[in-house]
């Protein structure tokens, strides 16, 4: 067992209990972004707003999380994660309860634009905590775990806030996830040890890589071009289901909760069944099947979709495709950094996943029209697009696991078990899935 911080945090502290908050901190991060795009008819009306800004709202969170996550790399590895983290949740939850204070459209962005500044460094510092206290074989498990959280938020957060300002107003779920994220600040506070690690002598953050001698290591450089595509490939038709679904194949619109609420469903358990399969087959085999998955039902949903098709057994499919491919590029991406620069890493990565989506989204917007019959025009284009894309993605996986492995194997013949843990974990570690 690692010596990095028994003195300061001498209590055991289980695998499963670290998991299950840091998958907590996630749902409400996450939350505090997917409601927004649900809600916006309803603050648009309350706020007296136009509908066509309402995407720009949705998008000042996703931009200030970009630069969020470029800066934090500069600064967020000289800190205890513990403490980094409490403080962007302090700041989340100070923003998002400005957003149901908001009475006009600069308002509301300001508050959005600062949700983003601090809920973006806040992914970067979750995923590094788990990586810094789950070890390596287990860490697959952890991560699809905590991944699961934005099912759990697709499927009961959001409903259940369409459900809150149904019986308050637009504003109240806002506050509703201000006061939830307050609640999960104390709890991190209290319940999580001390991650420090990073700043022990051998393992000091001050004498890490700087930010362009991390972007210059050929590492780095492929695991964020991997990320990259599958962030666009994603994005670049996920906006666009939902308008798809009722315009082009005539989906109802009041069944639409219950297709992304199975979908959710099947992501939820996919996310959870997928991380042992990583951990004990690897990135590459299981990364490819959701690829080949994914590209399969985007070929049949968006380019050639038979009438006979039940539109629900699709979308699942999608959504578990995408679910298998997402748990094994961040498994894999999770073993790239060295632990003194693991949050740096995790914060650009983070500025990468966001700026792709944007792209995605906004190369989706350019390709696509509105037909006068009503239907969507260029769906096979941003599908085709969207293949293309993703076909890159197994070769990534490949190379990089296999960088990632001959290093891992180097290392462990040339020095003695690396300190890794920033607090003892309790044997119940392996029951946390």
């Amino acid at each position: 067992m690692p010596e990095s911080s028994e003195s300061a945090s001498p209590r055991p502290v289980s695998e499963r209990a670290v998991v299950l908050l840091i998958g907590a901190v996630q749902f409400v991060n996450i939350l505090d972004f997917v409601m927004v795009m649900p809600l916006g008819p309803d603050f648009a009306k309350g706020l007296g707003i136009e509908s066509s800004h309402i995407g720009t709202i949705g998008g000042s969170y996703t931009a200030a999380a970009s630069v969020a996550g470029l800066l934090g790399g500069y600064f967020l590895d000289r800190f205890d994660r513990r403490k980094a983290l409490a403080v962007c949740m302090l700041g989340l939850v100070a923003a998002t309860a400005a957003g149901g204070l908001a009475v006009g459209l600069s308002t509301l962005l300001l508050a959005r634009v600062f949700a983003g500044l601090f809920g973006g460094p806040a992914t970067a510092l979750s995923l590094s905590i788990i990586a810094d206290l789950i070890p390596v074989e287990r860490r697959g498990r952890a991560l699809g775990a905590v991944m699961a959280s934005f099912s759990v938020a697709s499927v009961l957060g959001v409903p259940l806030a369409l459900k809150v300002a149904e019986l308050g107003s637009w504003r109240t779920p806002f506050f509703v996830v201000a006061a939830l994220g307050l609640v999960l600040v104390v709890a991190a506070l209290g319940l999580l040890p001390p991650v420090r690690g990073h700043l022990k002598p051998g393992g000091s953050a001050t004498r890490a890589p700087g930010v362009a001698q991390l972007l210059g290591n050929t590492d780095v450089q492929l695991s964020y071009l991997m990320t990259a595509l599958v962030m666009m490939s994603g994005f670049i038709v996920i906006p666009n289901i939902s308008a798809y679904l009722q315009q082009n194949l005539g989906y109802p619109r009041e069944n639409l909760w219950i297709l992304y609420a199975a979908g959710g469903i099947v992501s939820f358990f996919t996310l959870r069944l997928t991380g042992p399969l990583v951990d004990r087959l690897g990135s590459f085999r299981i990364g490819t099947v959701g690829v080949v998955l994914a590209a399969l039902t985007t070929y049949v949903g968006f380019i050639h979709y038979p009438a006979w098709l039940p539109i629900p057994l699709l979308f699942m499919v999608f959504m578990l495709a995408m679910g298998v491919r997402n748990v094994a590029y961040n498994t894999l991406t999770s073993r790239v950094p060295d632990n003194p620069v693991r949050a740096r890493f995790m914060s650009l990565q983070s500025a990468t996943q966001h700026m792709a989506s944007a792209v995605g989204a906004f190369l989706s917007s350019r390709l696509l029209v509105d037909l006068p019959d009503g239907t969507l025009g260029g769906m096979d284009t941003i599908a085709w697009v969207s293949i293309g894309l993703a076909a890159g993605v197994p070769v990534m996986l490949r190379v990089v696991e296999g960088r990632v492995r001959s290093r891992e194997q180097a290392r462990a013949l040339a020095v003695p078990p690396a300190q890794g843990m920033a607090a003892p974990l309790s044997p119940e570690a392996h029951s946390h899935g």
